[in-house]
C-alpha cells in the first residue's frame, strides 16, 4: 500500500496522513510515515515528542554530498544521478511505538520548482525507493503539488489523496494536481472532504468535483483544529469525526485490495 497526501495548505492533509498512519499501524501493518512538505509538521500530527528538532533529509548537505558526490552548496557541476538511498529508511527514520516509523524528507526550497540538483535528486530516488522496494504500508505528506512523485514511481502508487475544503481555491487545487499527475502517468486519485460544516458544503464539493471519487467527507470539528495549534495528535475528536476516519480508512483499503484482486 503506497498513498501519497496532497492539497492547498491549511485544508488538514496532515491531519489525514497522520490518521491514516496509525489506523493502518492499528490494523497490524508496519507503516513508514513520509513528511514530504518543506513546512514539515507530521512528527507533531503524529504526537512524537520532539518532533521539530528532526533535520529534514533535503538539509544534510554532507549526506547528500556523500551520495551524489557533489559538493555541498555547490551549483553546477557533475553528481550522480543515481544515489544510493536504500539504507536511509532504517538510518533516518525515528520510531513512533511499534509499527510507525517516520522519516521527514523536506524539500528543496530553491527558485525553479524543477531545478535538477543534488538534493532534488537524492529526494526523488528515495522516494522511487520507498514506493517500489518497501514491503511495508508508505503514507507520504505532500505539499500541494507531486515534486518528489516521477514518472518511474506513479504507476506504483495505489492512491492520490488530494484534500479539499469547501471553496474555489481549494477545489482548484485539486484539478490542479491532478492534471501534473497525469503528466506523469498517475490515473488513481480521489478526494477527501474536509472541514464539512453539512449538506451545502458536501454538495459544493461534490457538484464543482464531480469528475473525482470522493473516499469520504470529515465534518468540521473544533477539537481538530485544537491539536494542530497544539501539535498534538487529535485524540479527542467527536464520534462523527471519528467515523468519518474511519470510513476513509476503510475505503483506501478496500479500494487497494480491488486494485490487487484486477488482473
Amino acid at each position: 500500500m503506497k498513498i501519497a497526501i496532497s492539497g492547498k495548505g491549511g485544508v488538514g492533509k496532515t491531519t489525514l496522513a497522520a490518521f491514516l498512519t496509525k489506523w493502518f499501524a492499528s490494523e497490524g501493518k508496519n507503516v513508514l510515515a513520509i513528511d514530504a512538505d518543506p513546512d514539515a509538521n507530521l512528527g507533531n500530527g503524529l504526537g512524537i515528542r520532539d518532533a521539530s528538532d528532526i533535520v529534514p533529509i533535503s538539509q544534510m548537505k554532507e549526506l547528500i554530498a556523500e551520495r551524489t558526490e557533489s559538493v555541498p552548496g555547490s551549483f553546477g557541476g557533475f553528481f550522480k544521478m543515481n544515489p544510493r538511498v536504500d539504507d536511509l529508511p532504517e538510518k533516518l527514520s525515528v520510531m513512533s511505538g511499534d509499527r510507525i516509523r517516520l522519516m521527514v524528507m523536506g524539500g528543496v526550497k530553491k527558485g525553479g520548482s524543477g531545478c535538477v540538483c543534488p538534493e532534488s535528486v537524492l529526494l526523488k530516488n528515495l522516494v522511487q525507493h520507498l514506493v517500489l522496494r518497501r514491503d511495508e504500508v508508505v503514507i507520504m505528506d505532500m505539499e500541494a503539488g507531486i515534486e518528489h512523485l516521477g514518472r518511474g514511481t506513479s504507476k506504483a502508487v495505489d492512491w492520490l489523496i488530494v484534500v479539499v475544503e469547501p471553496g474555489r481555491r481549494s477545489a482548484e487545487t485539486a484539478v490542479r494536481i491532478r492534471e501534473l499527475g497525469s503528466d506523469i502517468g498517475l490515473s488513481r486519485v480521489a478526494l477527501v472532504g474536509n472541514k464539512i460544516r453539512g449538506e451545502k458544503d458536501r454538495r459544493f464539493l461534490l457538484e464543482n468535483l464531480s469528475g473525482f471519487p470522493f473516499l469520504g467527507f470529515i465534518p468540521y470539528d473544533e477539537k481538530i483544529i485544537e491539536a494542530d495549534l497544539q501539535g498534538v495528535y487529535p485524540e479527542d475528536v467527536s464520534e462523527a469525526t471519528r467515523k468519518a476516519f474511519e470510513e476513509i480508512a476503510r475505503n483506501v483499503g478496500r479500494n487497494a485490495k480491488q486494485m490487487e484482486a484486477s488482473p
